[in-house]
């Protein structure tokens, strides 16, 4: 192999152009906290694509070389690229022609075209082919890093943008950890030590707690927040399915096949693979996913080619993996794999102290528009004493909906679920028997009322002036049964 200087010496003669000095990169670019660079290089030229391989993989890039068409395009089909660097005439095509099949497979893909034959011609039909730049040989290579770098700067905010529109629901103020209890306290310190690594997490707990939310704070949090965060929820699809859409599929690789299609571990290429209701995978599943989590490989349904995988594994499951084991439905080694580390979340009312900060919090986002809304002490207290079987997403639920009942934008119990209000134990308020206290005249008014009424409370609604869903919550607000 010819090194650097030699390479340059010869091509078209001692050229400036192909000085190594004066590099403008920023070779932060190769930390961990900034994304790494997938560069595809197509050329037939040997020497060229072993010098600028060596070059940008000491800055820290992933390199992978191919010197045909047809070695380009089936190595896009197992890898996803960020800038490819293209020459225009290949032996077995031209790089136009693969421009598209790429695009085709890669829509985010920026590409920069090069030949040692150019002309005007030629780069109005790379531009318009998609290229983002066109360069001609000898080409100065600090011009070239500048180049890939700003492709590279392109692609990640195209793919941050949509990011952003398929996340716009997710990325709402609705839903974000809240909670200063010291439960959620540690939960919060352990997010912070694991996702800066690429250690695999298993979230447990109950349903509604929350543990979608861990694994995006854990992506976003993490060297790869740049890259997609991917949900797939296992309870949702059959296994057949799953297994299609976990791996992908080969084009006539079952009934309905009509083109090939990548898995959403190809799609989540150099992000997060967030995987819901594992315990819900089949056994054969689990061993598929197991080799992923193992070595990184895979093969998309009906296919024989293997395809490496650069991701990352979030797992959740909200049952008791160990009884599973036992039950022979879950894999114990696949369980030991996942479970590098664990994040456990409890239920809501295990702690009742983080309640009044999450209502709050849901009140504020204001779902109805900019008027705030407030809610009434005893609203508020017969939410921190309602157990909350569905934990957090049923308490955001319940305030969706006392938000869109709710007059003059203040929440009463009028406005919760009358099931929460009958299953609160304990009376809500106690009365003081202190005639002063307007508690207590107004215990005796709707006390006096029912008298009146003989106990009718169709008529004593009517006369307070408050509906009859109103007038029995005062009544068993009140304990005015028993009276």
């Amino acid at each position: 192999m010819l090194l650097e200087h030699d390479y340059h010496s010869k091509v078209d003669g001692i050229h400036p152009y192909y000085s190594m000095g004066n590099e403008p990169w920023d070779h932060s670019m190769a930390s961990a906290e900034r994304p790494r660079l997938h560069l595809f290089l197509v050329d037939d030229d040997e020497q060229l694509r072993q010098t600028l391989a060596r070059r940008f993989q000491k800055q820290g890039m992933t390199v992978t070389a191919a010197a045909t068409v047809a070695e380009a395009v089936a190595l896009a089909d197992q890898k996803n690229f960020d800038v490819a660097l293209l020459d225009l005439h290949l032996p077995d095509g031209n790089g136009l022609d693969l421009l598209a099949k790429l695009k085709e497979r890669q829509p985010e893909l920026e590409a920069l075209m090069f030949t040692a034959h150019g002309s005007m011609e030629t780069a109005i039909q790379a531009l318009k082919g998609g290229a983002y730049d066109y360069l001609t040989k000898p080409f100065p290579l600090p011009e070239l890093e500048i180049l890939i770098q700003k492709a590279f700067e392109k692609v990640r905010l195209a793919r941050r943008e949509r990011q952003w529109v398929e996340q716009l629901h997710f990325e709402s103020p609705r839903y974000r950890l809240i909670g200063s209890s010291p439960a959620m306290q540690r939960i919060v310190q352990l997010i912070e030590k694991v996702a800066p690594t690429d250690a695999t997490v298993l979230i447990r707990g109950p349903s509604g707690t929350g543990k979608e939310l861990v694994a995006r704070a854990l992506h976003n949090n993490s060297p790869r927040r740049d890259r997609p965060l991917v949900t797939i929820n296992c309870a949702a699809l059959q296994e057949t399915l799953l297994e299609s859409e976990l791996f992908g599929h080969e084009k006539g690789s079952f009934t309905g096949a009509t083109a090939a299609k990548p898995g959403l571990i190809e799609v989540a290429e150099g992000g997060t693979l967030f995987i819901d209701e594992i315990a819900e995978m089949a056994p054969g599943l689990q061993a598929k996913l197991l080799r992923v989590l193992e070595n990184g490989m895979y093969r998309r349904v009906g296919s024989t080619q293997e395809i490496h995988a650069d991701v990352r594994i979030v797992a959740a499951t909200n049952k008791n993996l160990e009884e599973e084991q036992k039950a022979g439905r879950f894999r114990e080694d696949l369980y030991y794999r996942l479970n590098v580390v664990a994040i456990r979340l409890p239920n809501l009312k295990d702690r009742p102290q983080d309640i009044p900060e999450l209502v709050q919090h849901f009140l504020s986002t204001r779902i109805l528009g900019p008027k705030p809304f407030t809610i009434q002490p005893e609203a508020l207290e017969a939410l921190c004493r309602y157990d909350w079987p569905g934990n957090v997403r049923e308490l955001a639920n319940v305030l969706e909906r006392a938000q869109i009942l709710a007059e003059n934008s203040t929440i009463t119990l009028d406005d919760l679920p009358e099931n929460l209000v009958e299953s609160v134990p304990e009376p809500i308020a106690s009365s003081s028997g202190d005639p002063r206290t307007l508690r207590e005249v107004e215990r005796r008014h709707v006390l006096e009322i029912m008298r009146q009424e003989k106990g009718n409370k169709v008529h004593a609604a009517k006369t307070l002036g408050i509906s009859r869903r109103a007038l029995y919550r005062l009544i068993q607000k009140y304990r005015l049964a028993e009276e």
